[in-house]
């Protein structure tokens, strides 16, 4: 289907933030002007000035954050179209230039005394600043000189090369064979490997998973270089900028404590009993003698079918988040007939889903929507997203408005987490209940327990190179295969493909990133069950983290909603959640 077939009301309104490309260019005109920070250099210390170049950088940001949405949505809309692509070049390159010029800011702000800069937090007029002063007290020492935090700026995009390189070989160099499918030939691709492994043909599955992980091997060594290269440059920028460790200077970014990442892998590692029950009954309901990794996503209950039109399923949607009160239902109402979404999936249209936006105008969803149950939880997932968005952008000024990435997986987690429960409650069909059991053991086991081990796998990887090891192909597959086997346990055999898999994770060039996936599960699961539980006093704590944006550390805003990251029970309570759901499938099940 091509986009103007498409009727009006399914695709998103770009209109709410330029009527035309010809705005857009005005738009980037006047951004490109305000670029003009340099006058301020050297007179931070006079409060007048610093608030005035606070109030400039904000309105730049804004206007800047307007011209870049509009070009990466009409650029999603058909990447395709060249103009588009070069919209989002220039964007790009007027970003470089911004970072570039105000990298002066924050050394020279950091080198003023710390009871100037205690006596800003203390000053209304910097009310919109304190956390952002706050968070740079803190980062004090780990402060470069200008001149060193200029040549750092200039580097970025040499020092993001690595990633550039394994998206390179991911997207277009890895020699992925063809494929047999329903009798016809065709190439095998990660869309059709992700299909494959849900597949109930035991044979294509092996076969696609032995073909898929062959054309990866193929090039480990040059993998191997890559990712090796990458976490060369986070020790590098760790010590450049005067941190103990790559993992330090990552959670100093978001201003969270280490001990809630000790928390999270302590966690985990007393709850892999379950997993490998888990695993184990996987094994038993299939009936293998052995279980294989591409055993893992195979379906476990078949026949289940629930096909609604995007209309419906969005009308399901809402009345499963009822819970969360008539304001918030009428706020997904308004994205559905306001055309906050674009619906349908066209030729040239960004895969995937997700949800964006920026200050000033109303959050946008991207989906591809077909009439499956796992797209009916993305509707609520995306929405999740939006409305965090919304509740910030509408009760935080512009400089706290943005939430860390730390937080931004919880409310669109919450959502998944109450519409799985509101199914489970609203069906008395035996076989969508057993299905729906199973989406919620695969969703915390992929979500929970992958991710956290993905994060052991990056925090060893990171300690060995910044002990001077180098990191060799059979080194990260040893440590990988030894991981592994500590989360799925005994019940599957462990082979050499996926001792190989760390060299297809693309998240692994964004270093501890994917740890937060864990915490914004065990923080959903948690908010959801206070509030099915305790009802409206639980859901205006939750509105109160939903309406903090960045106004402190995340984990503080976190305890908002009654979770508390730096305690060992939010994560011993989604633990036992995969625990008790397992028995009650496991009772369905007959196991």
């Amino acid at each position: 289907m091509e986009r103007n077939q498409v009727e009006k009301r399914y695709t998103w309104n770009t209109d709410d933030i330029f009527a035309s490309d010809e705005e857009w260019e005005k738009a980037y005109a006047e951004a490109e002007g305000m670029i003009n920070f340099a006058g301020y250099a050297g007179r931070l210390g006079d409060k007048e000035q610093l608030l005035a170049l606070f109030k400039a950088v904000d309105k730049f940001s804004k206007k800047l954050e307007r011209v870049y949405l509009y070009a990466s949505m009409k650029h999603d809309e058909d990447t395709r179209e060249s103009k588009y692509n070069a919209y989002t070049a220039r964007c790009m390159a007027l970003i470089s230039k911004y970072s570039a010029e105000l990298a002066f800011f924050e050394p020279e702000l950091a080198a003023q005394s710390e009871e100037y800069l205690n006596s800003l937090i203390a000053d209304k007029d910097f009310s919109d600043y304190d956390y952002t002063i706050k968070t740079l007290i803190k980062r004090k020492a780990h402060v470069i000189p200008e001149d060193q935090e200029r040549l750092v700026a200039l580097a970025g995009e040499t020092l993001e090369t690595f990633s550039d390189i394994f998206s390179m070989i991911d997207d277009a160099d890895v020699p992925l064979p063809d494929i047999e499918i329903d009798g016809k030939e065709c190439k095998l691709t990660h869309g059709t490997y992700g299909v494959l492994m849900h597949s109930t043909d035991r044979a294509k599955r092996k076969e696609a998973y032995e073909k898929y992980y062959a054309a990866y091997e193929s090039l480990l060594n040059t993998i191997t270089a890559t990712y090796f290269g990458n976490v060369k440059k986070d020790v590098f920028l760790s010590r450049a900028y005067k941190y103990n460790s790559c993992l330090e200077r990552a959670l100093s970014t978001e201003d969270v404590d280490a001990k809630v990442y000790r928390n999270l892998l302590d966690a985990v590692k007393k709850g892999q009993p379950a997993m490998h029950r888990y695993i184990a009954d996987r094994k038993k309901i299939l009936g293998y003698d052995k279980l294989y990794f591409y055993d893992v996503y195979a379906p476990l209950v078949s026949d289940v079918e629930v096909k609604m039109p995007y209309d419906e399923a969005y009308e399901y949607v809402i009345k499963g988040l009822a819970p969360l009160g008539k304001e918030y239902q009428a706020l997904l109402k308004r994205g559905h007939d306001e055309r906050w979404i674009d619906v349908m999936e066209t030729e040239g249209k960004r895969s995937g889903a997700y949800s964006t936006g920026c200050y000033g105008v109303h959050p946008f969803v991207l989906l591809n929507y077909q009439e499956t149950i796992s797209e009916i939880f993305t509707i609520a997932h995306e929405m999740g997203h939006s409305l965090h968005t919304y509740f910030s952008s509408h009760n935080q000024p512009y400089a706290k408005s943005d939430y860390k990435i730390f937080v931004a997986e919880v409310a669109s987690t919450v959502n998944e987490v109450l519409l799985l429960k509101f199914m489970l409650a609203d069906t008395e069909d035996r076989n969508l209940r057993k299905y729906l059991l199973n989406y919620y053991l695969d969703s915390i086991r992929g979500t929970l327990f992958r991710q956290t081990m993905f994060a052991e796998f990056e925090y060893e990887a990171h300690d060995r190179a910044e002990k001077g090891e180098p990191l060799t192909k059979e080194l990260l597959c040893e440590v990988y295969g030894r991981i592994g086997k500590e989360y799925y346990g005994e019940a599957i055999e462990h082979d050499y493909n996926i001792s190989c898999e760390w060299a297809r994770i693309p998240h692994f060039y964004r270093a501890f990133y994917v740890y937060k996936y864990a915490t914004g599960i065990t923080a959903a699961i948690n908010i959801a069950h206070r509030i099915l539980s305790e009802g409206e006093p639980a859901v205006k704590d939750y509105f109160k983290f939903l309406s903090s944006g960045s106004s402190s550390d995340p984990v503080s805003l976190l305890r908002l909603a009654g979770v508390d990251l730096e305690t060992e029970e939010p994560f011993e309570f989604a633990m036992k959640e995969f625990a008790d759901t397992l028995a009650e499938f496991e009772k369905m099940m007959n196991i």
